[in-house]
């Protein structure tokens, strides 16, 4: 009769690790979500609403990466920005299994997770990313709009820097 094995130690708290990160990135994928789908049901494309003296809420759509880069393709760029969303998303899960850790750097890893995976969701349901964050200086001109997916992974790329920097001044 052959009997069940039990999980290693190593696995059970390996895979616990990975909970407390893909919690984060859920809720950044949730408020991204959440929000986005608010401007679309209260705004038409291009639609502005004045804030403050320096942002606005607008509804912009991006085919493209930051700063709309090749936005103004023929269409394949959202599979290949679909495609990399993807291999990041493995590539992060693969990290936050190997420095459970490193608080820091799982919670930068995290927030780009839920930022990416926010943002993939636009792209396959959409074909572009849904953006409405616009801050501007006057006179000076727009920053181009964004969203909370692309303020996380800003975020996450943010706290990437501060640790690598605390880890050289360590050594």
């Amino acid at each position: 009769m052959a009997t069940k094995k039990k999980p290693t130690f190593s696995a059970v708290s390996s895979r616990a690790s990975l909970t407390p990160w893909i919690g984060i990135a859920f809720i950044v994928i949730l408020l991204d979500q959440i929000s986005k789908l608010t401007i679309v049901r209260t705004f038409v494309l291009g639609e502005e609403k004045t804030i403050t003296g320096f942002f606005n809420l607008v509804l912009a759509y991006n085919r493209g990466a930051a700063f709309s880069f090749l936005s103004n393709q023929g269409g394949w760029q959202r599979y290949f920005f679909t495609a990399i969303a993807i291999a990041a998303v493995v590539f992060i899960l693969y990290l936050l299994r190997k420095h459970a850790g490193q608080r820091m750097f799982c919670w930068a890893l995290a927030l780009i997770m839920g930022g990416a995976l926010g943002n993939l969701i636009d792209r396959l349901a959409y074909g572009h990313v849904i953006d409405f964050l616009d801050f501007h200086l006057s006179g000076v001109g727009h920053f181009p709009a964004f969203n909370i997916a692309d303020s996380a992974i800003t975020i996450g790329a943010i706290l990437f820097i501060v640790d690598e920097l605390r880890r050289v001044n360590k050594n």
